[in-house]
């Protein structure tokens, strides 16, 4: 298949508020759901259904379909979030979990029912590689938050009854608040590596999507990350690997480009701060970034080790890492009556 040069945006498409009682479909945009999950997937539905929303599951999202190591073949992916994508009932959707298939339908994704109607796609892992290329295709703000099963129905409830209220009410708000957030909730474990303040467009991911979505047709362009605060975390693997992919990032120009980095939580990646002299994730950051003046907050919630503090890929931020702050200075979702979603360069 052909691949079609598209335009580049030029402005931020940010979804449409939600309202209550709106539908919010959790489907299956990458892995399979196993039989054994079902109850944290029931339980991921009825947070969503407490931050008041309809939930219906798509059709793929079947305990026990898979095809090898996804949910089915990627162009039935495709065809049933197209489907989602056009169905002006859906308000938003909520990816059930990541894994490794977002690549095999980058092609077939229906790009103009996006502009159409431009709508909240929550998830982390395999699911930012689709915020990545839906901003740059066409500039659709994408949730990088929690996933369904894993998340909401997993990490969350492992959280104290507080944390738990605090991110529903942080999630709602988000989705249908039409004013800035402002300062995100922080943590104890939140680090300053290299202080300094930053202003600028968030952009991120987990690290190898970023990296391996640069070489591809459907890359971000440079100028993507001008001005830009960098977010990224990665599960498994090898702190080697981490070290390669930010001097990817080096070599790419992205670094040169970025004017602050939040580095989420580390999640099961060997050789990091072990007795046999192994580096912390710090030390490997601040070792690529060299003597850049870039701002470097760490250990943030966001990404595999969960639960996650809603990332709003670009929208503008404050990043402060001396003070370790974090704050959305616009709203993720316009006004539900916009019948564009469309932000002119004036209203940005």
């Amino acid at each position: 298949m052909t691949l079609t040069a598209l335009p580049q945006p030029s402005q931020l498409l940010r979804p449409r508020a939600l309202v209550p009682g709106d539908l919010v479909v959790v489907a299956a945009l990458s892995g399979p759901l196993d039989a054994r999950y079902v109850p944290d997937l029931e339980r991921a539905v009825a947070e969503i259904e407490g931050m008041g929303f309809r939930v219906r599951l798509a059709p793929l999202l079947e305990a026990g379909r898979r095809r090898w190591w996804s949910a089915a073949r990627p162009d039935e992916i495709a065809k049933e979030f197209n489907s989602l994508l056009r169905d002006p009932e859906v308000r938003a959707i909520v990816a059930h979990d990541g894994g490794q298939t977002v690549f095999g339908y980058l092609d077939l994704i229906d790009f103009d029912a996006i502009r159409a109607d431009p709508k909240p796609i929550l998830g982390y892992s395999d699911i930012s590689l689709l915020h990545l290329v839906l901003y740059a295709r066409t500039g659709l703000v994408g949730f990088h938050a929690d996933v369904a099963t894993p998340g909401l129905g997993g990490h969350w409830q492992r959280a104290s009854a507080a944390r738990r209220t605090e991110l529903g009410k942080l999630y709602a708000t988000l989705l249908t608040d039409t004013e800035p957030i402002g300062a995100l909730p922080a943590s104890p474990s939140w680090e300053c590596w290299r202080a300094g303040r930053a202003e600028g467009p968030l952009i991120g991911g987990v690290i190898n999507r970023i990296v391996l979505a640069q070489a591809t047709p459907f890359a971000l362009p440079l100028e993507c990350f001008d001005g830009a605060v960098l977010f990224w975390e990665e599960l498994g693997g090898q702190a080697s690997h981490v070290w390669s992919y930010l001097q990817i990032l080096r070599h790419s120009g992205v670094l040169d480009r970025i004017a602050g980095m939040v580095v989420g939580v580390p999640e099961a990646i060997d050789g990091l701060d072990s007795p046999d002299g192994s580096p912390t994730l710090a030390e490997i950051v601040l070792d690529v970034l060299g003597d850049r003046d870039i701002p470097v907050l760490g250990n943030v919630e966001v990404g595999h080790a969960g639960p996650n503090l809603p990332m709003p890929v670009g929208i503008r931020v404050a990043l402060d890492a001396e003070e370790r702050t974090l704050s959305l200075l616009e709203p993720a979702v316009r006004a539900r009556g916009d019948g564009t979603g469309r932000l002119s360069n004036a209203d940005q």
